[in-house]
């Protein structure tokens, strides 16, 4: 009787398992039969946006920037009395500026790119042009070296020289991770349309302007560009070897390109303005005053400064240094490395102030062009004789920039950098080297560059971002 009763009870139990299967099989065969019911499953494309939705994690880096910090009110009011205290050990604390060697480092960010993924919009990250590679480009050179007379110094046209190979004419720069514009001339009236641009420093200044001219030009002879060099007060004064710059207008889209000589871009007053031989106070703190009067002018401004900060050139030029509108008597001021970098952080910091009062200005300080002598100086049998070209390498890895002192000035402020340094370091064989026009016997250039080259370059990187 029990032994009935449970064979029974299992039978009963497979038969409900029986009947579940029928009815989920049947069930099953209906959804997959029925437009209806399939129209709430959901398909394998609903599970694709689900997945497309998901946010995708990427690996980065953050690290710590400088934040650069204005001196307070009171710290302005008596920063004279800092300047001229000898007691003072550290005069780069005084004056309110990062110390030398400031290296900032900008933060990164990299991750895989999926093509046939459909993400959301992200922020546009600024391109870092300073870090990439040197490429062969069959398209190169930008203009003739043979040409553009009108606008390129003699002494800087390598192919006029008795130079023979022109390999360091046939490379571009390629950023990591971004493409630069190409550059046209006409692209680039278009962009500057009723706009001026202002180179404003020393001769690799003129050489960056020389270049652009070529480049807008093509080279070719251009009759319709005026000379305006007046309206800027750049005429060559009586005596001169030549003006202190040169303003040039396209009007066919009224676009100007000038260039002022300014080796220090700070203010130079001369002490006795009756002697010729004068020397002149070098105002540390002061913009020069071209910077002053034709600022409101510009559109595009381009800064440089960096080899005439030596002893040598302090004494050809009778430069005196000054600081509050007093001679500097603090030693630790008075040292070249100290005074440049205080007199950068002032210019850019006046650069910033001034956006408020002309927000279309865009302002750039270009970081210091690389020398390549070797075995000695320009005046003691120093050279640069290599003619093969990334000898040393093709390739910039590093993010920040190499010119600690101009990355530390413009930090913090609206005043861009244009970092040319790296990119220029690994072209030794584009200096003019033994072949310029008026080199004495075993005397090289491996400062200034062949035209065309490396400084088409920072014009690149600059249109790009323009």
């Amino acid at each position: 009787m029990k032994s009935g009763g449970l064979h029974k009870l299992k039978g009963n139990k497979l038969l409900s398992v029986l009947v579940i299967l029928i009815f989920a099989t049947f069930f099953i065969w209906a959804w997959e039969r029925n437009p209806l019911l399939a129209s709430f499953s959901p398909s394998i494309e609903q599970f694709d946006i689900i997945r497309q939705v998901i946010p995708i994690r990427t690996p980065s880096s953050t690290l710590s920037d400088y934040a650069h910090q204005e001196p307070s009110a009171e710290e302005d009011s008596s920063v004279v009395d800092k300047y001229q205290n000898p007691q003072v050990e550290n005069a780069d604390q005084a004056l309110g500026i990062p110390p030398l060697g400031f290296s900032t480092i900008s933060s990164t960010e990299k991750g895989k790119e999926n093509k046939d993924l459909k993400k959301e919009p992200i922020e546009k990250k600024d391109c870092n042009y300073a870090k990439g590679k040197w490429v062969a480009d069959e398209k190169r050179p930008l203009y003739s070296g043979f040409g553009c007379k009108q606008w390129l110094s003699e002494m800087w046209a390598c192919r006029l020289m008795k130079r023979k190979d022109f390999d360091y004419e046939s490379f571009r720069w390629q950023p990591e991770n971004c493409q630069m514009p190409e550059f046209t001339g006409s692209e680039f009236l278009k962009r500057m349309r009723h706009k001026t641009i202002a180179y404003v420093g020393d001769s690799l200044g003129r050489q960056q302007f020389q270049s652009l001219m070529c480049m807008i030009t093509g080279g070719e002879p251009s009759p319709e560009v005026e000379d305006v060099g007046r309206e800027y007060g750049l005429v060559k004064a009586r005596g001169a070897i030549r003006p202190d710059g040169w303003a040039y207008r396209f009007p066919s889209t009224n676009t100007t390109v000038l260039f002022y000589w300014s080796a220090s871009l700070c203010e130079l007053e001369p002490l006795n303005r009756s002697d010729p031989a004068t020397s002149y106070a070098m105002h540390l703190d002061r913009p020069a005053f071209f910077l002053k009067q034709y600022l409101y002018r510009f559109d595009v401004l381009v800064l440089n400064t960096g080899h005439h900060w030596n002893r040598g050139k302090f004494r050809g030029n009778r430069w005196e240094m000054y600081v509050g509108g007093m001679p500097v008597t603090n030693r630790k001021l008075a040292e070249i490395a100290t005074a440049k970098n205080l007199t950068v952080h002032s210019i850019v910091r006046w650069i910033d102030s001034q956006f408020t009062q002309y927000p279309g200005l865009k302002a750039f300080l270009r970081t210091l062009a690389p020398r390549h002598f070797v075995n000695g100086d320009w005046n003691t049998g120093g050279s640069c004789d290599n003619t093969v070209p990334l000898a040393g390498g093709s390739e910039v890895l590093q993010d920040g920039s190499i010119d600690t002192v101009a990355e530390g000035a413009v930090n913090g402020t609206g005043v861009k950098l244009l970092d040319i340094t790296a990119l220029s370091q690994l072209r030794d064989e584009g200096h003019i080297s033994k072949y310029s026009k008026k080199s004495s016997e075993g005397v090289h250039d491996c400062l200034h560059w062949c035209l065309p080259g490396v400084p088409d370059t920072w014009n690149e990187i600059l249109f790009a971002q323009l």
